[in-house]
């Protein structure tokens, strides 16, 4: 059901409890210690790269990664079957108190990168900004935009000219994060392709000339393109990047966090250090991310 991403030097790979083996918090693996951690599809990439240098750093201690969503990671954090959960949203107040209830502490949820939601477009799409009413007239239940046409676009190669909506699957914090900033308390319209990953979208959109999507800019290829975002017609459209998330300018940014029960500890919370630290936020700058401002990184462990 979900994919997983096992990053072991040595040992069995992790496997999901579906039928399988159980993985347990903080165990081990061929004398290894190891750290699992799952949830966000959008972390996915990053969640990798520090895993394969943290193997680096630390040999005795791997790192098993697998995605599924922010609601899946949270809610194996609950089960206590991971050590971290990555999430692309905040925590909603019931899985706080779930947290809560079963181990007697607070989750504790650590900022460890930024991102910023890009809305994508086939490289044959003409438009060269898209405004928050735009966005709410084609993903909104009662939005009237359902062809390219009512939107005053034509795209050469997209033939009937209707808008193909692709969104994510609602566990995710991408599909959250994106229907509370554009939507309020409203609904999407019926009729979208939901995609289970934020690869997914992106691999979609190139490949889709009548399409739109959301992801994260760090899934951005040279096959499609980004539309500056504006929210609303007399604002100024603004462009993703690592300027304009720390400045706020850019409307459609987030934190991702790593959460724990608890202040992590152990192996963990040395884990958690190193990502926090210049070396962990260099490989979020490489990923395409956005790395924490220097008041917010910490000492490498």
């Amino acid at each position: 059901m979900m994919v997983l991403l096992s990053l072991i030097a040595c040992g069995p790979p992790h496997q999901d409890a579906a039928g399988d083996k159980a993985a347990t918090a903080g165990g081990s693996s061929g004398g290894r210690k190891m750290i699992q951690v799952r949830g966000s599809d959008t972390m996915v990439n990053i969640a990798q790269a520090w895993a394969e240098e943290y193997r680096k750093v630390e040999p005795n201690v791997a790192v098993a990664v697998s995605g599924g969503g922010s609601g899946t990671g949270i809610a194996a954090l609950v089960n206590g079957t991971v050590d971290l959960a990555n999430s692309s949203r905040e925590m909603k107040a019931e899985e706080k108190e779930k947290i809560k209830a079963k181990f007697n502490k607070d989750a504790i949820e650590h900022v460890v990168a930024y991102d910023a939601l890009a809305v994508y477009v086939h490289k044959d799409n003409p438009m060269t900004r898209i405004t928050k009413t735009q966005l709410q007239a084609i993903y909104g239940e009662s939005g009237a935009a359902n062809n390219w046409s009512d939107l005053g676009v034509t795209i050469p190669s997209c033939a009937d000219g209707s808008i193909v909506r692709l969104s994510r699957q609602n566990n995710s914090g991408t599909y959250e994060f994106f229907r509370e900033w554009t939507l309020g308390k409203g609904d999407f319209k019926l009729g979208s392709r939901d995609m289970q990953g934020s690869k997914e979208v992106v691999d979609a959109v190139a490949s889709t000339p009548c399409s739109i999507g959301y992801s994260g800019m760090g899934y951005h290829t040279d096959a499609l393109r980004w539309l500056p975002v504006s929210t609303d017609d007399a604002a100024p459209a603004i462009e993703p990047s690592v300027a304009t998330v720390h400045d706020k300018s850019y409307p459609l940014s987030r934190p991702l966090y790593m959460t724990s029960a608890g202040e992590a500890e152990g192996d963990a919370a040395r884990y958690l250090q190193w990502i926090q630290s210049d070396a962990g936020q260099a490989i979020v700058e490489n990923a395409g991310f956005v790395p924490l401002p220097a008041a917010m990184r910490k000492p490498a462990p």
